[in-house]
């Protein structure tokens, strides 16, 4: 078996048997389609045979790497990718140890999320229109980002039946379709409320059906796309810092919780992270905050 046989094979493991988001196969594929697309040119081979899949090579292909400047989170997610498909390949008996298993990436550069203040958030809330349709729908996905710290493709996807308004809770399917609770606090249950009815008119007058929470006017799901120009359009209307992005509420949502002296471990929960070491970045943000106040604050400092 070449390893051109060997990646398809992978990368169907990854959707099937590991449950992997279509997102993280199209990571992988690109992933290791240029490391054995790198291989192929310098071994001038046609395909890649197991015996040619050493650690030699992978160093070639991290230099490499380096050499056309790749940013450093990328050539760590190159090898991580790289990795795991040598413990895949080894798992199938087709080589006898992973030749990427002793390769260390680069430490990547720590970068400090970015977030809004709370003030900011409060601008940015009040900016939809309660005119029409579209701004009460807009306003219950703001406050959903924000009230409930999910990922945007989580909130896209969220249906009727996913929410229990009553209790303020949503089940809600991050990455690798692993389902957890989300808290819906009382302002996103209030807007959420509000933008049922009218949700109900649109299908109604589309004589439509939909399971998803969250239409456009067409009456269909609403895309990542989409939210990401809405959020657009507000953060121009409030004056906000343009760089935000949907996922600078989940930032925000954690930094706030953390200022108000909420549990990392409960706040690790509630994001869906499976490492704290995820979620502590977080506390770096506060910590920084910190420091910066007694700097300018302190007698002494």
């Amino acid at each position: 078996m070449t390893l051109e046989q060997g990646l398809a094979e992978f990368l169907t493991h990854l959707g099937l048997e590991k449950n992997a988001s279509d997102k993280t196969v199209k990571s992988y594929r690109e992933d290791l389609t240029q490391a054995l697309a790198f291989a192929r040119e310098k071994l001038e081979k046609s395909s890649i045979e197991p015996r040619d899949w050493n650690t030699r090579l992978l160093r070639a292909f991290v230099s490499w790497l380096h050499d056309k400047n790749y940013a450093k989170s990328t050539i760590a997610r190159r090898l991580a990718a790289v990795r795991s498909f040598g413990k895949f390949l080894c798992r199938e008996g087709t080589i006898g140890v992973n030749p990427a298993q002793g390769l260390r990436g680069p430490r990547a550069d720590k970068k400090l999320p970015h977030f809004l203040t709370v003030a900011d958030i409060q601008l940015l809330l009040a900016a939809p229109n309660d005119a029409g349709w579209a701004g009460h729908r807009d306003r219950a996905i703001l406050e959903t980002l924000y009230s409930a710290g999910v990922r945007v493709s989580e909130l896209v996807g969220l249906n009727l039946a996913d929410t229990d308004l009553g209790e303020g809770i949503a089940t809600v399917r991050g990455k690798g379709k692993k389902e957890r609770l989300a808290l819906l606090g009382p302002a996103a249950v209030t807007a959420i409320r509000e933008w049922l009815p009218k949700r109900a008119e649109i299908l109604e007058h589309l004589r439509r059906e939909s399971d998803a929470i969250f239409l456009n006017k067409n009456g269909t799901r609403l895309t990542v796309r989409s939210v990401g120009r809405l959020l657009e359009k507000y953060l121009k209307f409030a004056g906000l810092d343009p760089r935000t992005s949907p996922h600078t509420l989940r930032h925000s949502f954690a930094t706030h919780l953390l200022d108000a002296g909420a549990d990392i471990r409960g706040v690790q929960e509630l994001l869906g992270h499976k490492s704290l070491n995820t979620t502590q970045v977080y506390t770096h943000v506060t910590t920084q905050r910190l420091q910066s106040s007694y700097q300018k604050a302190h007698p002494r400092a």
